[in-house]
Order: C-alpha cells, then structure tokens, then sequence
C-alpha cells in the first residue's frame, strides 16, 4: 500500500488545500484584524481547548498507544470544507468558519508537530519517540499544505474569473479525493479496521460531541452571536480527516 501513503495520500491532500486556496481572499485574513474576537474564541477553542480535551479522554480511556495518538492527531487537525459546508447549512458565520480554517490550516504547520511531539512523549514508548522526526512531519506539512494552499490563492488573485470558475469543480473533485483517501485508508488496514472501530469509534464520538457542547457554550459565555456561536461549534467539531491521516502515516508508516 505503499503508493497509497507515500503519494496518493499526500497529492490528494495537497488538492484539497489547493481548492481551499480558490476560494480565499485577503478579506479573510483581514476580517479578523478588523473583528478578532469571534475568530479568538474559535482559535483558542480549536487549537488549545480541544487537544486538551482528547488528551483528558484518552487518557482515562482504555486505548491502544497508537490509538490514543491516532485520536490526538484529529483533535490537532483544523477543520475542512466540510465545515464550511455545514456552517452555511446550520445559517452560520460562513466568514468566520471560513477565517478559522483558512488560518488555522496554516497554523498546523507548527501546531500538528508540537502537538505529535507532546502526545508520542506522554503516549508512547521512547524507543519510537526519538527515531521520529518532527522536523521532518513539519517539512511535509509545509509541502502539502501550506504552499498548496498558496498557490491557489495566488491563481485566485491573477485569474479571479477563471479561479472562481474552477473553485467549483475543485470542490466536487475534493470530496471525490476525501473519499478516495478514506477508502485507501479503509483498504490498507482492512485486517484490523473492525477492531480500530470498536476501540476508538466511541471515543472519538465522544469526543466530538463534547467539544461542540463545549465550543457552544464557551462562544456563548464570551458573548458571541448566534451565527457565530454555530460557525464555532461546527468548526470545533469537524476536523481536516484527510490531513489527520496523512500524518499519521508519517508518524507510524503506511503499512
């Protein structure tokens, strides 16, 4: 399954990011200058509140190490498209939601890795520990993510028309690669996908549900509005699955 996990996965995501590249403009970057306290409260929610809360069950939870690392790296992705899809269904912020995944996409670039260090040193052996390179999972992050996600905003700037005109078909060609992605990971550990279901399904259940309840109320304590309070909550309860399994096959190898 090497041709899967050492290039399948990675140009799918890095296709993934490029379509989120399309639709973004520099109003999303300075809608958050100009408005930062919604995009503060879903950051904050997102990159510190949620880890800690994985990192709370698994720990009391009865999983397997790689399992346990496994349910951190969701917790440490930022959300998707399909986050952004929801928000509008649920008549959200789709600005905001939009603003924190656009952001906090490039953002992982340096939380994923301290986020995989920190759970390998409480989480797993050692041994596996230091024959890890984060460096390395960083390098690779910045390759299919950030200047993916570059790119498609620099073609959206000098061919706008054509830009908008494609972000469509792109979109379409994501969920494609998403499910691609899925199927390829299904494949790959077909000998053990049932046992991983049944140890880490509920957890992970959990753990979405928990922090959309949590995301909810913390928006709604720091006053955020009600379009704002569903962008938030979406945002905290769908992560980027695609960009979670391709670290984990450079943590732990393809198979």
């Amino acid at each position: 399954m090497g041709i899967i996990t050492d290039v399948i996965l990675p140009l799918a995501l890095a296709f993934i990011m490029f379509s989120l590249g399309l639709g973004l403009t520099s109003k999303d970057f300075s809608r958050v200058i100009k408005q930062p306290k919604d995009f503060l409260v879903g950051a904050f929610s997102q990159i510190i509140i949620l880890p800690l809360v994985a990192l709370i069950l698994v720990l009391i939870w009865p999983l397997s190490p790689e399992l346990a690392v496994g349910v951190m790296l969701i917790a440490a992705a930022p959300g998707g498209a399909t986050s952004n899809i929801l928000t509008s269904f649920a008549k959200g912020d789709v600005a905001l939601s939009i603003s924190l995944t656009a952001i906090i996409s490039l953002l992982c670039v340096i939380t994923i890795p301290i986020i995989v260090l920190l759970s390998l040193n409480i989480l797993m052996d050692t041994t596996l520990t230091t024959s890890i390179s984060i460096s390395d999972i960083a390098i690779k992050m910045f390759l299919i993510v950030t200047v993916p996600v570059l790119l498609g905003m620099i073609l959206r700037k000098l061919a706008s028309n054509f830009a908008i005109t494609f972000e469509s078909i792109a979109k379409k060609i994501s969920i494609f690669l998403f499910a691609l992605v899925l199927l390829g990971a299904i494949v790959s550990e077909k000998d053990n996908i049932v046992l991983y279901f049944s140890q880490a399904g509920l957890i992970t259940l959990v753990l979405n549900v928990l922090m959309m309840f949590l995301a909810y109320n913390i928006a709604k304590f720091l006053g955020s509005g009600n379009e704002q309070k569903k962008a938030i909550t979406i945002e905290c309860g769908l992560q980027n699955g695609t960009l979670a399994i391709v670290v984990a096959t450079s943590v732990f190898g393809g198979g």
